[in-house]
């Protein structure tokens, strides 16, 4: 098979797990573009694009299931868009991405690890945070989004978790609404970053791999409507991001 061929079936698997457990998956399409050789200038731009596509389904499911309640959104996403638009507009190293980018897949699949391994924690009592303090996580995880390429909500929802904000289902609707925003945020930051530098077009041969993420989101969101193995699923997921976040590890050290 072609690169580009393994990479889109890479790309629909991990679409489709991450879907399945509220996810998008950018930090993996990142890393799985990092070891197909992919300029890192352009990655960001790529998974981002499939984050929204994936993660817009989850957004739909979500509604379906009477789970989302916007106005509660307010003081997470405030701030995290126009960071994220910020950090999206900024270019970095290749060395830097790359570090930034395996911190991001070694606390994701830790933490879906950690997740798959023990019962949510109870939600009731009083809220461990306030709006302002929830803005400002929400603005920094945001600007880390925006500059690495991911949606940032494998970060927001341990937060969440602590501040007792709500139950596992309002949390993980609330992530995939913070993703979506924060994702749309990114891509136009790195648009206009791409746009100035006039290298656009280098994005444009991988957008085999738009259909190949809508497909496995759809997948996803089926297993994750109907529970098959969600814990299962969970374990997989993570120990995927954890082997990916291993060779990206390796490779930064060659760097």
């Amino acid at each position: 098979m072609t690169t580009k061929l393994t990479l889109t079936i890479l790309f629909f698997i991990t679409a489709a797990l991450y879907a399945s457990v509220g996810f998008g998956g950018g930090s993996t399409y990142n890393a799985l573009l990092v070891m197909a050789d992919t300029d890192t200038i352009v990655q960001p731009l790529i998974a981002l694009a499939c984050n929204i596509i994936v993660v817009s389904g989850n957004v739909v499911r979500y509604y379906r299931a009477k789970l989302l309640t916007f106005r509660r959104y307010i003081p997470l996403i405030i701030l995290s868009v126009p960071m994220a638009l910020l950090g999206g507009s900024l270019p970095i190293s290749r060395k830097l991405f790359m570090g930034l980018l395996a911190i991001a897949l070694i606390f994701a699949g830790a933490r879906l690890l950690w997740s798959s391994w023990r019962e949510d924690a109870r939600t009731d009592g009083t809220p461990r945070l306030g709006p302002i303090p929830t803005a400002l996580i929400g603005g920094g995880v945001g600007f880390y989004a925006g500059l690495v390429g991911i949606g940032g909500g494998i970060f927001l929802a341990p937060v969440l978790h602590f501040a007792r904000w709500g139950s596992a289902k309002a949390i993980a609707a609330a992530c995939s609404v913070f993703i979506l925003v924060n994702s749309i945020a990114g891509v136009i930051g790195q648009s206009s970053k791409l746009a100035d530098m006039g290298q656009l077009e280098m994005a444009l041969p991988y957008w085999p791999l738009l259909p190949a993420v809508f497909l496995g989101g759809l997948i996803g969101n089926y297993m994750g409507v109907f529970k098959l193995s969600e814990l299962w699923i969970k374990r997989l997921t993570a120990i995927l991001i954890l082997y990916v976040a291993l060779r990206l590890t390796l490779k930064w050290f060659t760097l």
